[in-house]
């Protein structure tokens, strides 16, 4: 293991896949629709083609989110036609306070990730998720926010217990469909 300080950070954010739109199930219980279910493997094959595997995944408990996280890992895995590379297994907390979480929540959520974590997904909800990217780099985050299925790779320049507003720039992001 090693403390953290030279160790590269990657944070990856995703906005949960498409979800069903109902009034007669509670928000957190909402599925996913066939589409959310194919862009979630899609962003899965994404991660894997980029070599960005997670080391930790933190999750909303909501269900969409959850059925987002589990479509990632059958993409990462790749299927034959893919080939994409598995990698090891990451460690995954469901998070209840993601559901509703304001940035500077999910900051500081982030700032309690283990130091020498190299890789972390994180799958939420809107607004939280696009004003937490926006926090972490204002100048090129997206005005309009992160869509269903959007994934924003950020690259912080401190350590995580340090990360603060503007200090990770993005580097990649992409809309996986499926």
């Amino acid at each position: 293991m090693t403390d953290g300080r030279n160790q590269q950070r990657t944070l990856v954010l995703l906005r949960h896949a498409k979800a069903e739109q109902s009034r007669d199930v509670p928000d957190a219980e909402r599925p996913l629709t066939a589409r959310g279910h194919a862009d979630a493997a899609a962003a899965g094959a994404w991660l894997a083609r980029h070599a960005l595997l997670p080391d930790l995944v933190l999750c909303s408990t909501a269900r969409r989110t959850r059925q987002t996280w589990h479509g990632v890992a059958l993409g990462m895995t790749g299927s034959p036609p893919e080939g994409g590379p598995a990698g090891s297994a990451p460690v995954v907390r469901y998070e209840a306070a993601v559901y509703e979480a304001q940035p500077d929540e999910l900051l500081e959520l982030l700032r309690g990730v283990a130091p020498d974590t190299g890789t972390v997904l994180l799958i939420a909800h809107n607004p939280g998720i696009s004003l937490v990217s926006g926090l972490l780099d204002p100048q090129r985050a997206d005005p309009d926010g992160l869509r269903t299925s959007d994934l924003v790779v950020h690259r912080p320049t401190t350590r995580w217990a340090a990360l603060a507003p503007a200090a990770a720039p993005i580097t990649a992001r992409h809309t996986a469909r499926g």
